[in-house]
């Protein structure tokens, strides 16, 4: 999970690159289809099983989590465009205290201990903390607009978390899981991106494509395949945890590649984030 963090992280960036040259949702769209292409060829050359979706009864549940991940994508972009990047993080990663919430309530055994409320709580206030300077920005006429999208983007990726553990899906192979969602978001994304009046004009240089392909091969193809591979083995929540470190990552990568400058407050930031993982994943007694 630190290493997912780290490579989401990185993400950040790469998503601000392309977007100079492919509008957002398009990009979401087109990073969809080549990851369901990339997870296809995985799946084959590492001999990871795909499963029996006409026959295992998943195939309903998918096309949910399809529609899902394809909404949740659309809501974040959109937010990310009527607020700052620092407040969309900070809605954006609430994730973790809907996943905590939905699974103490429908996934037995993955209750919300007060060590896990708290070191939620602790985490979170880390994640603040490194974002204070970016939220004391002015923000736009329509940020609390944005700020709401990209809350609703935040409580959309959770969602698909939760179904997963909680539905047929929980014994799907990882790929599988993944593959539903790519395929469904593919034709959704695509046909949001006009109606929500993005051009289909494309700046292809190579600095653009490269990031495009890291999103596509690298995030949206091995590292959420590992991802649901991690989902359908761990507690959601303690997982989910683990997202918070990754704006973290996303602000050291935003420093080391774009010269970006890093608060005072960053490394406390981050030490309250390690303290709050801590609490979540201490074993009980």
């Amino acid at each position: 999970m630190l290493l997912l963090s780290a490579v989401w992280g990185l993400n950040m960036v790469a998503v601000k690159v392309t977007s100079a040259g492919i509008p957002p949702v398009l990009q979401a769209g087109l990073r969809s289809l080549v990851a369901a292409m990339v997870v296809a060829l995985l799946g084959r050359l590492l001999g990871m099983p795909f499963g029996h979706w006409r026959r295992d009864g998943t195939l309903p549940m998918g096309l949910l989590a399809g529609a899902i991940f394809a909404l949740e994508f659309i809501f974040l972009y959109v937010g990310i465009g009527l607020t700052t990047a620092s407040r969309a993080v900070i809605f954006l990663y609430g994730a973790p205290f809907w996943v905590a919430l939905g699974t103490h309530c429908l996934v037995p055994g993955d209750r919300l201990t007060r060590a896990k409320a708290v070191g939620l709580s602790v985490a979170f206030g880390g994640l603040l903390l490194a974002f204070a300077d970016g939220l004391r920005r002015p923000a736009g006429p329509d940020a609390l607009l944005g700020d709401l999208f990209c809350l609703v983007g935040g409580a959309l990726w959770a969602a698909t978390t939760v179904l997963v553990k909680t539905s047929s899906l929980r014994r799907a192979p990882a790929a599988l899981v993944l593959q539903y969602q790519l395929v469904v978001s593919v034709p959704l994304l695509l046909l949001a991106s006009p109606l929500l009046g993005e051009a289909w004009v494309l700046h292809p240089t190579p600095l653009v494509v490269s990031a495009f392909l890291y999103q596509a091969v690298g995030i949206a193809g091995a590292s959420y395949l590992a991802w649901f591979w991690l989902v359908s083995r761990h507690s959601a929540s303690r997982l989910a945890a683990f997202s918070v470190l990754t704006p973290v990552f996303g602000v050291l990568a935003g420093a080391l590649l774009l010269g970006e400058r890093l608060g005072p407050g960053f490394l406390l930031a981050v030490l309250l984030v390690a303290f709050g993982l801590w609490l979540v994943n201490r074993p009980q007694r």
